[in-house]
């Protein structure tokens, strides 16, 4: 059967990639550290504003409704620090010393290479970690329903597309300016917004967040459909904005590969 190679291909290389990153034991102990540490940051931000007797809520959310919304942003750094950054972040490498040209001979389709190439499963602590605070979040929560829960991991996955369409578009500009180091920190920088619901900024920070840099379809829409505050049009936008930024990516890494020039040539 086809898919049982398909399944030892997928053995074999997840087993090649643990072995490669615990090279070094202590690899395993620092990203555990890190892990914990964004999850503590977050959260001692949660603590400080609900320590307070007059704080009743964060933007209209209760301390369990806002920690869905950290729960969402541990399993969403989990997927940048396990999926994007091991792969994308060898883009521009790849460009500069002409790697490049052998992933573009490769009877496959290019963006898909470089995209799935290497997964660091050391960082896998951050999804178990979103995992457990959701669990937790949704044990102190009443009239949660399953339609609220299955919507949520449908608008979730849309907002991984985005998150994905968003920095692989922030690689591509490689072609470019080969260094992007700076412009992938500068997102890093933007999507820290997404660990507190996006009703607690101010007005001018909560559009932004929303129609300029989709932050809040990332962390807070997901959270809203579990909770049952979320309205029929924001469900139906967080699709299109998923399928919008794809295609925008897909078109973008298609007119970069067409101005390419490799390093040979």
């Amino acid at each position: 059967m086809r898919w049982r190679r398909y399944w030892r291909v997928l053995k074999v290389f997840l087993a090649a990639t643990l072995s490669a990153g615990l090279e070094y034991r202590l690899n395993f102990v620092g990203a555990l550290l890190v892990s914990l540490a964004d999850a503590a940051v977050a959260l001692l931000g949660l603590a400080l504003f609900y320590s307070r007797p007059e704080a009743v809520s964060m933007g209209g959310w209760s301390y369990p409704q806002a920690l869905l919304v950290v729960g969402f942003f541990m399993l969403t750094q989990g997927f940048i620090s396990v999926v994007l950054q091991p792969n994308l972040n060898k883009v521009a490498e790849s460009i500069r010393t002409g790697t490049m040209d052998f992933t573009l001979l490769k009877p496959i389709d290019a963006q898909w290479s470089v995209s799935t190439r290497n997964l660091n499963l050391l960082r896998l602590g951050d999804v178990l970690i979103g995992l457990g605070l959701l669990g937790y979040a949704l044990a102190r929560l009443e009239g949660v329903t399953a339609a609220g829960l299955a919507l949520a991991a449908l608008l979730y996955l849309c907002a991984l597309v985005t998150v994905y369409s968003l920095w692989f578009m922030l690689t591509t500009t490689a072609f470019w300016f080969v260094k992007t180091d700076n412009v992938t920190e500068l997102f890093n920088g933007v999507f820290g917004a997404a660990r507190f619901p996006v009703s607690s900024f101010p007005a001018p920070v909560r559009i932004a967040l929303t129609f300029v840099l989709p932050v809040a379809f990332i962390t807070t829409v997901p959270a809203q459909a579990i909770t049952g505050t979320l309205g029929a049009g924001v469900a139906l936008l967080a699709p299109a904005i998923a399928a919008l930024s794809f295609a925008v990516s897909r078109a973008f890494w298609l007119y970069a590969l067409r101005n390419y020039t490799s390093a040979s040539s």
